[in-house]
């Protein structure tokens, strides 16, 4: 027994010295609150639990489970843009949480709470009866300065009688110890989703730490808020939907993220259409009634007729049908007003008026220079001020979109902003000149402060507002920041709300007995079923052009000396590859040229790494669709196609392994998609591009002089060397072989094949016209599939081959153009018998 104690207490001894190592190299920054250091010089008790259990952990471990997260997120997919770049970021997520004990927690969601009640009333009143100006609370001024206040919703009663359903704050902690709100976010609040990922990542790569904590589990929060969304329709089964300004947004991942984790359809501006005093989701299926719309979209890029006339974010009419009740907005628009920071200064007496008592969380003293009184007092101690501009990001004449920190400018700069202030106060606030509280971080294996950001988001509920136990943290890499944004090199963190008591685990997932079954196939907005289709070809390209590779790398190299041969088949597998912009190479040009352009050029757009990049962007679209499986595999073919190979076995070697992985991701969608629309645009596109491309294999190997090497070529593209040896006890002949690769209606890899699967999955799609007429893409398909089981195998010449992809392209431009329109065809005609 003394022996097992002593391998315990041996055990032990390693953490605790590294806990008290970190302890002692951890420089706090001094006269600033630390969330790890309290006032007395000591851990705090929720971080001394944590760093217990932590430093337990041995050097290697905490490293391989550091990695695990990275690539998890790597992997994933999970991305971000900073303001003004095009390019996405990898998500940059700090290793260690911010951690935040009981009693700490219920400061925050009290005053959190208090302030998201406070701004709903005074939202009411901006856009209702207006006594806080008219009787002089809030100057006119200070909102109407603000182009966020949106005279076009004056007087409009929001459908849900509520014009805030969520809302966040960015918060620190103040000197004195307490929380301070920085700024309110009641526009579209963003981080939700990526507070949602964070967690998914550290809970799983510390799972037992994680559940040692006790930390409050988030789900229950995000249930309540799309329970009060529900709530808020006028029928008992609304379609939500979250309008997303589209995959070039700064925060799409999130929107996709959101959509997905609370069964909500992700739709774009060009996705809706007003009927009526209702507005509708444009489907494959035709027009579908939208109940309630989650924006992501700044209000004034909403309606292009009341608002922002060059928006092409929003959906025309879109106001009018808020004024007649027929969509619920969440925020309502105009909400974006109360970010105005001239409205701070006023939200104490505010708070009194409206609530009778005082805030309880403060925010940062500012001074709006539109009133005499806070001007002279800005001005007369310029050099203690932060100064921000009154209404937006940025201070007006200042070309940086930071706040300016008066008392560091150079003295002509500094006149030039004192000018400023003086000739039009009204475009300005001083604010007290703070710094943020801090939080460890990991560094070169010690921990280091830096300061942070905390955004706490709160949801309307019929029971009041509920807070998310967590939030999303951002946390700077330099130690002396004074506003953290993803903009600007931070990271973020996983907030954890630990409790001393065991946190029941939770999910989204409803009781057994609450929920009617349904066996629906749901709704495709047209501009994801675009994608689908788009993305099946992308697909079914790369896969054609990987073969083209490895067929032209194995026939150049002749087994018995590895030294490179000219057989017949290398020119036409050439032509193919610059004909599909895979290469710029001629015939002439040594093959091992040509290859490894057609692999990895970054410049052609018909490459094999080109293709998957394409197939990378239109899945990006689809997120909310897409399992994570199906994106780490899209994800790893990338990576593998963009690292740089020279040698042909490794070229042959790269197209081989992405075909296998091409192969994973068909069947993920053969037994994981759900047979519904979307389904069947995706297999709608490989269809179509499988049969025009196994048509253009058949034109140039499969031509009426055609010698058995070219045949056998065309056997290999279209991988039926197997089938045709089995069925077939002679080397490779014309008409078999055509047969086999275009006619046969049992072969898989065929064109019949293709045109077969189109016609059922045309006929099963909704017409969008109720008149008992064949529609056009499925009269095309149909007359297809009759010339193809009516074709005999020796009559398929060139010129025949040559039709029938022609007549194949039709079809795929038919499809595109009768269940994907865009432009003036994008209010096409719909059911006769009514909308849905």
């Amino acid at each position: 027994m003394s022996g097992q104690g002593n391998n315990q207490e041996s055990r032990a001894r390693p953490g605790q010295r590294r806990m008290a190592q970190w302890t002692r190299d951890y420089a706090r920054l001094p006269g600033i609150p630390d969330e790890y250091i309290g006032s007395d010089g000591a851990p705090r008790a929720v971080w001394a639990r944590f760093f217990d259990a932590f430093a337990a952990l041995s050097p290697v471990d905490i490293e391989r489970r550091f990695a695990s997260a990275d690539r998890h997120l790597r992997e994933a997919g999970v991305t971000y843009r900073a303001p003004g770049e095009t390019a996405d970021r990898l998500w940059p997520l700090s290793h260690l949480p911010l951690i935040i004990d009981e009693a700490d927690w219920q400061q925050l969601t009290a005053g959190i709470a208090q302030r998201a009640q406070l701004l709903e009333m005074v939202l009411r009143d901006l856009y209702g009866d207006g006594r806080l100006i008219t009787e002089g609370a809030v100057p006119a001024a200070a909102i109407a300065g603000s182009n966020e206040y949106l005279r076009a919703v004056c007087g409009v009663k929001p459908p849900g009688n509520r014009y805030l359903h969520f809302y966040a704050a960015d918060v620190g902690r103040g000197p004195d110890g307490r929380w301070w709100v920085l700024k309110d976010r009641t526009q579209a609040p963003s981080g939700a989703g990526y507070a949602l990922e964070n967690r998914l990542v550290l809970s799983r790569a510390f799972s037992n730490l994680y559940k040692s904590m006790n930390v409050e589990r988030v789900a229950p929060f995000f249930e309540a808020f799309r329970d009060s969304l529900r709530a808020s329709a006028d029928r008992d089964e609304p379609r939500i939907g979250l309008l997303t300004p589209g995959a070039f947004s700064e925060t799409y991942f999130e929107h996709a993220t959101l959509a997905r984790y609370l069964g909500f359809l992700l739709v774009e501006g060009d996705d809706l259409a007003v009927s009526g005093d209702r507005i509708h989701i444009r489907t494959v299926a035709g027009l579908k009634r939208l109940d309630v719309l989650l924006r992501r979209v700044d209000s004034n890029f909403l309606d292009p007729l009341e608002l922002d006339a060059s928006s092409h974010l929003g959906v025309p009419g879109l106001i009018d049908v808020l004024r007649k009740g027929g969509v619920v907005v969440a925020n309502m628009p105009g909400s974006g007003v109360l970010e105005t920071r001239a409205l701070l200064g006023f939200l104490p007496s505010l708070c009194r008026r409206l609530l009778g008592e005082n805030l309880i969380m403060p925010h940062i003293a500012t001074w709006w220079c539109g009133q005499k009184s806070a001007r002279e007092e800005v001005l007369s101690r310029l050099e203690d001020f932060v100064i921000e501009g009154a209404y937006g990001r940025g201070v007006p004449g200042f070309s940086d979109h930071g706040p300016v920190v008066a008392g560091e400018l150079p003295p002509a700069e500094r006149d030039r902003l004192r000018q400023a202030i003086t000739d039009r106060g009204i475009d300005y606030v001083g604010q007290e000149l703070v710094r943020l509280s801090t939080t460890p971080v990991w560094e070169d294996g010690r921990l280091a402060p830096r300061p942070f950001v905390l955004r706490v988001f709160a949801a309307a509920t019929p029971q009041g507002w509920t807070i998310l136990p967590g939030g999303f943290c951002r946390i700077a890499y330099q130690p002396d920041a004074r506003a953290v944004s993803m903009g600007d090199g931070a990271r973020s963190a996983d907030v954890w709300v630990v409790s001393d008591e065991a946190v029941a685990s939770a999910t989204l997932l409803p009781g057994a007995d609450t929920v009617r079954i349904r066996r629906i196939a749901g709704v495709v907005p047209s501009r994801a079923a675009d994608n689908l289709f788009w993305l099946g070809r992308y697909l079914e390209r790369a896969e054609a052009t990987l073969r083209l590779i490895r067929a032209l790398g194995t026939s150049t190299r002749d087994p018995a000396s590895g030294a490179a041969t000219a057989p017949h088949s290398v020119e036409p597998i050439q032509r193919i590859l610059v004909s599909w912009g895979a290469t710029s190479q001629t015939t002439r040009t040594n093959p091992a040229r040509v290859i490894a352009e057609a692999l990895q050029s970054e410049e052609r757009f018909g490459s094999a790494l080109s293709l998957v990049r394409s197939v990378q962007r239109t899945a990006s679209s689809l997120r909310e669709r897409l399992s994570p499986d199906a994106w780490q595999i899209i994800t790893e073919m990338v990576e593998r196609l963009a690292l740089q190979v020279d040698d042909d076995d490794s070229i042959v070697s790269a197209a081989e392994l992405t075909l296998q992985e091409l192969a994973s991701l068909a069947g993920l969608a053969q037994e994981n998609m759900n047979r519904a629309a979307g389904w069947r645009f995706l297999d709608m596109g490989r269809r179509v591009e499988r049969a025009i491309n196994t048509t253009r294999f058949a034109r140039q190997f499969a031509y009426d002089e055609a010698g058995e090497e070219d045949l056998d070529m065309l056997l290999t593209l279209v991988d039926c060397q197997i089938t045709y040896r089995s069925r077939y006890l002679v080397g490779p002949a014309l008409a078999p072989v055509r047969d086999l690769a275009v006619l046969d209606p049992y072969n898989p890899r065929s064109v019949a094949f293709q045109v077969a699967a189109l016609n059922d999955h045309i006929a099963a799609l909704p017409s969008l016209k109720e008149h008992g007429l064949i529609e056009r893409p499925q009269r095309l398909a149909v007359a297809l599939q009759a010339t193809l089981t009516t074709a005999e195998a020796a009559a398929l010449d060139v010129a025949t081959l040559f039709s029938l992809e022609q007549s194949l392209l039709a079809l795929a431009d038919a499809i595109g153009l009768h269940y994907f329109p865009h432009g003036p065809h994008a209010s096409r005609p719909e059911k006769l018998t009514g909308l849905a």
